[in-house]
């Protein structure tokens, strides 16, 4: 793909990266509801006592530790911003105070 200037650029990776962050979030979302299925339905048939920890439902696991890491890919695709940006915003503060 060609980018008339700098700013396409910078606007394609920041697309492509907020693409990636969806599709891990809908990756999320199909393996822990699947998790969740498996569970019930094991925990119907009396299965559900092997492997319990405290009580807690196995697939609580793997959705706290993903999530922990889907939470940082959130951040670091739309909460950190933009480093260019960043950098336009205090190069004008400063150029501000100049005057």
């Amino acid at each position: 793909m060609e980018f008339e200037n700098e700013k396409d650029k910078m606007l394609w990776k920041e697309a492509k990266k907020r693409v990636g962050f969806k599709n891990h979030l809908i990756t999320y979302l199909a393996c822990n509801a699947f998790f969740w299925l498996v569970w019930y339905f094991n925990d119907l048939r009396g299965h559900g006592d092997a492997g319990n920890h405290a009580g807690l439902p196995w697939p609580l696991f793997p959705m706290f530790g993903w999530g922990f890491g889907l939470f940082w890919h959130f951040v670091g695709t739309y909460m950190r911003g933009n480093k260019a940006d960043q950098v336009e915003k205090e190069f004008r503060k400063l150029k501000d105070r100049q005057k």
